[in-house]
């Protein structure tokens, strides 16, 4: 297994390849969303950070995962369509995903793995979890579900400086 973020590749919501080091030298937080969670509303705050923060080098990547009570079913489409509509969401979206099992990506397969979760976990709990990823392409921080963007911002801001 990689060493970096920067070494992984994801298709992009339109299902082109993008290469994680095209974020090199940003602070990146990468998130595992759905359109019908009780979190959703957390696109919100996603949003301000990205406005508040993107002109200082923070990147936030959204991956859509129907693998929790099947909470994303819609097409690429579809759930690019719903984050404009109703969050104004203009951070990048990403193809729908498995974060968990054999068919996970591998991109979250390393950041499970870089990050632990609760108890020494690797597995992605539930929607928006979010995994902060340093400009050197270290993977810093976990949060989970509960942890609502603005709780933490002041780690985002320290990751800027």
């Amino acid at each position: 297994m990689s060493e970096s973020f920067y070494d992984y590749k994801a298709k992009d919501i339109k299902g082109d390849e993008v290469a994680m080091s095209t974020f090199k030298d940003k602070v990146v937080l990468v998130v595992n969303t759905a359109s019908a969670c009780y979190f959703t509303p957390q696109y919100k705050g996603l949003q301000r950070l990205y406005d508040k923060y993107q002109n200082q080098g923070l990147e936030i990547l959204a991956f859509p995962c129907n693998q929790f009570a099947e909470e994303e079913k819609g097409s690429n489409e579809e759930i690019a369509e719903f984050c404009e509509l109703n969050y104004k969401v203009s951070f990048p979206l990403f193809s729908k995903i498995n974060v968990n099992g054999e068919k996970a990506e591998p991109l979250f397969k390393f950041l499970k793995d870089a990050a632990k979760g609760f108890m020494g976990t690797t597995s992605v709990k539930w929607n928006f979890s979010k995994f902060l990823i340093s400009k050197k392409g270290r993977v810093v921080k976990r949060f989970g579900s509960l942890d609502a963007p603005e709780s933490f911002e002041n780690d985002i801001q320290s990751e800027l400086q």
